[in-house]
């Protein structure tokens, strides 16, 4: 083996030292954009699973409070009688099944409204039917993704109507507050919720009212 044969058997040349260093530089550039671009789909994916987790949650809560409102008008603090389903501004009712697992002495019954409030929408419950002036409603922030929120009530005569209770009373007399006493009690066959999601568009919810 002659001189010039053992140098360049015996290292590589600055060429090729250049060549290799380049090679080396696209395959990392290639490989951090493959490594981004996973780790950007990862993070979209996991930012629409908390979204729709939160949802599969909003629509359990109104789903377990609508379809267990009972007919149970309440006096509002004011002294005002309110109807058990008051959809004419916010939508508000009572409801049945409120757990008690420390047996306190109250009703199994709940009022229970639903809002937006800030630019949220809230869940805000009392801890008595009929209320005094001092009753402070609870607040439960349930997601701020929600633009827009409007109700329909599916009355007896399947016609749809956006207030409720109707406003024709059929003769009934009032009771002291205003509204006609059979009024205060009527519900609804069906609720349906249509909400705005700030990614997902409208969405519509229908929920069933116990016969």
């Amino acid at each position: 083996m002659n001189g010039s044969a053992h140098r360049r058997a015996s290292g590589f040349t600055l060429l090729e030292l250049l060549i290799a260093l380049a090679i080396f530089g696209l395959l990392s550039v290639m490989s951090y954009s493959g490594l981004k671009s996973v780790l950007d789909q990862h993070a979209g994916t996991d930012e629409a699973a908390d979204r729709l987790g939160e949802l599969q949650k909003l629509y359990l809560v109104m789903q377990r409070d609508i379809e267990q409102i009972v007919p149970r008008p309440v006096r509002s603090e004011y002294g005002n009688r309110l109807p058990a389903l008051d959809g004419s501004e916010e939508l508000q009712f009572t409801r049945g099944g409120w757990s008690n697992p420390l047996q306190r002495p109250r009703s199994s019954l709940q009022r229970v409204g639903y809002a937006f409030q800030d630019d949220e929408l809230v869940r805000y419950t009392w801890r008595v039917l009929d209320r005094a002036q001092d009753s402070l409603p609870l607040q439960q922030p349930l997601t701020a993704a929600i633009s827009d929120m409007s109700i329909r009530y599916l009355s007896t005569d399947d016609e749809w109507l956006v207030n409720w209770p109707p406003d024709d009373t059929g003769g009934a007399q009032p009771v002291p507050g205003g509204q006609p006493a059979a009024q205060l009690s009527m519900l609804p066959k069906v609720v349906e919720v249509t909400l705005e999601h700030d990614h997902l568009g409208e969405l519509v919810w229908l929920f069933r009212l116990p016969l």
